[in-house]
């Protein structure tokens, strides 16, 4: 994490040969160091360089050491200030206690041990940079995030603009996204941009509730409704009341439950399990799906009218595989995140390991980003997350379909003949008859084709349009 490039080091030590002992080991180390031999040499110095560390005696012939201390826990930006090593006679034990109380990062006893020493004053640096990263990164955040999602791409601009628009308005929206796009993210933007923001958000999945529960769960139920109902309990409606609820998986839901839902958006009329008269209710329902509901309306297991009015304000959220050019954004603010709350000094993606994230799908989308990331950052042992460190999906150039038996035999026997007629075919021709070759094999499927031809797809869609 020593990317910073700030390898200055000022020593505050009266003891002059302590003071250039020090200097040489941390020179040999890579480090710009400054000596003074007195407080308000200390001082003077201070006011035309800002080091990343200070290691400074407490004893000094013009003043103690812990004003020297107390000035720079004073400095503007706590994460951008020096890290302090304070440095004692072993009798002046409790002072240098007292040193770490004030904002010392650490504190070492005469006689030095350089080795202990030298550590200490790498550790130091490294939780310093992490301070300075975790800054970094939560201002980057603040600049090109959107309710906790991150985009540059222009369908992803397109979504939170039509975020905007549409939490303002009060009628109920349809979110649909494959699994792991963040719909519950855009559910609590739209929550967060609307008028509703100070009133509750919930979220609930239609799927992980037993179907036997669901009523209940959602209107609610009076005292005595049904065995080990003892007493009268608000559903998820009554709970989100002027609020938003979020029904993940709407696709889900029994037809049963589906016209009591239309019921409540229609009217905004509930009636709890057991209860004879109905209550009111005002809730702004977000349903989210990853399913294809107009397929659902077709096979007779989800409502029209339900679907049409869901999807009066439709949101589609793009897969990560359409928005190319935000991948690699994502793995960067990813392993960033991670790496920082792992206290790792991980400096980034070598070109190899970039280039197997750009070129995979990402069918578990983001959130399978994220957990790729994670990986690497746990298997990662070095200063740069490179290929082995990334799971074999996608460092494999192998196609479980397809053998190199089964390619053989796909070969038309024409280009077999060929290649063991008089006349051999020129290597780019033989390159040309064999990608064609390998993409009829898997009709037409460029991933698929790329992985086993063992190249990029962008390599392959450049491969296609040289022909």
């Amino acid at each position: 994490m020593m990317h910073e490039n700030n390898k200055q080091l000022l020593v505050v030590e009266d003891d002059h040969a302590l003071a250039d002992l020090i200097s040489e080991e941390l020179e040999t180390e890579g480090w710009t160091v400054s000596v003074v031999h007195e407080l308000q040499a200390a001082f003077e110095k201070l006011s035309g360089m800002l080091p990343a560390i200070i290691v400074t005696d407490l004893r000094l012939p013009d003043g103690d050491g812990m004003s020297l201390v107390e000035t720079v826990m004073q400095m503007p930006g706590v994460d951008e200030r020096p890290g302090l090593i304070v440095i004692t006679a072993f009798g002046s034990v409790k002072q240098a206690v007292a040193a770490l109380h004030a904002g010392a990062d650490d504190f070492l006893t005469k006689p030095l041990d350089m080795e202990h020493f030298l550590l200490t004053v790498e550790r130091v640096m490294e939780a310093r940079q992490i301070k300075v990263e975790l800054k970094q990164f939560r201002q980057l955040g603040k600049q090109q995030q959107f309710y906790g999602m991150f985009g540059q791409s222009e369908s992803m601009r397109h979504l939170f603009e039509q975020i905007k628009v549409i939490a303002k308005a009060q009628g109920p929206v349809l979110i649909h996204g494959e699994s792991g796009t963040g719909k519950e993210l855009v559910a609590k933007a739209l929550h967060g941009e609307s008028e509703r923001a100070d009133g509750p958000f919930l979220a609930v999945n239609c799927a992980g509730i037993p179907s036997d529960l669901l009523e209940s769960e959602f209107f609610g139920h009076a005292a005595g409704a049904f065995t080990g109902a003892s007493k009268k309990r608000k559903g998820l409606m009554q709970q989100a009341h002027g609020g938003s609820l979020l029904l993940d998986e709407i696709g889900e839901m029994p037809l049963s439950l589906q016209a009591k839902l239309l019921r409540a958006l229609e009217d905004g009329s509930i009636r709890p399990v057991g209860q004879d008269t109905e209550e009111k209710v005002d809730v702004r329902i977000i349903a989210a799906t990853h399913r294809d509901l107009k397929q659902k309306v077709e096979d007779g297991s989800f409502r029209e009218d339900l679907y049409y009015r869901l999807e009066a304000f439709g949101l589609s959220i793009p897969a990560l595989r359409e928005r190319e050019e935000d991948q690699e954004l994502l793995a960067q603010l990813f392993l960033r995140q991670i790496a920082i709350e792992r206290g790792r000094s991980i400096k980034g993606f070598d070109d190899k390991a970039l280039a197997l994230i750009r070129d995979y799908d990402f069918p578990g989308n983001v959130r399978e980003l994220h957990n790729v990331v994670e990986r690497a950052v746990a298997f990662c042992n070095e200063e740069w997350i490179r290929a082995p460190h990334l799971p074999a999906r996608l460092t494999s150039v192998s196609n479980p379909d397809i053998s190199a038996a089964s390619q053989s035999a796909a070969m038309p026997h024409e280009e077999q003949a060929l290649l063991k007629g008089p006349v051999m075919p020129s290597l780019p021709e033989l390159q040309r008859r064999y990608v064609r070759m390998v993409l009829d094999t898997v009709d037409g499927n460029k991933r698929r084709a790329a992985a086993i031809l063992g190249i990029g797809r962008k390599t392959l869609y450049r491969w296609l349009e040289e022909e």
